[in-house]
């Protein structure tokens, strides 16, 4: 009754849409593999300026609403500023020791479980 032809598969669909761009998988890169540009000096300092902003932001939010309810007055929020300044400075460092790794990837070098390149044993 209903002869209608099946949607395209979604392979046909990248097949066409790399023929189209002209892109083809370079050489050992796997075909669904992500093909990222570098981050750009903005993006970095936007990443960076976020990635210190908001941990210290949440901490004092968390602080101020603390002591709104116990009636502690600004100990809580002092507590909080600091520990949301640590994070922020943790998150910045993490951010930048990992520059130029994609979340997941290791540096080159890396044992399972060893994301600096050391031998497991030799720390």
């Amino acid at each position: 009754m209903n002869q209608r032809k099946p949607p395209p598969s979604l392979e046909d669909l990248d097949a066409r849409l790399r023929k189209a761009r002209g892109d083809t998988p370079a050489a050992g890169q796997a075909e669904g593999a992500d093909r990222k540009a570098p981050m750009s000096g903005l993006g970095l300092a936007l990443r960076i300026g976020v990635e210190l902003v908001a941990p210290l932001a949440v901490g004092v939010g968390i602080g101020w609403l603390l002591d709104a309810w116990l009636g502690t007055g600004p100990w809580l929020m002092v507590v909080f500023f600091f520990l949301g300044a640590g994070a922020g400075f943790l998150n910045v460092y993490r951010t930048v020791s990992n520059l130029g790794l994609a979340a997941g990837h290791h540096p080159p070098g890396a044992k399972d479980g060893d994301k600096r390149g050391e031998e497991n044993g030799n720390q």
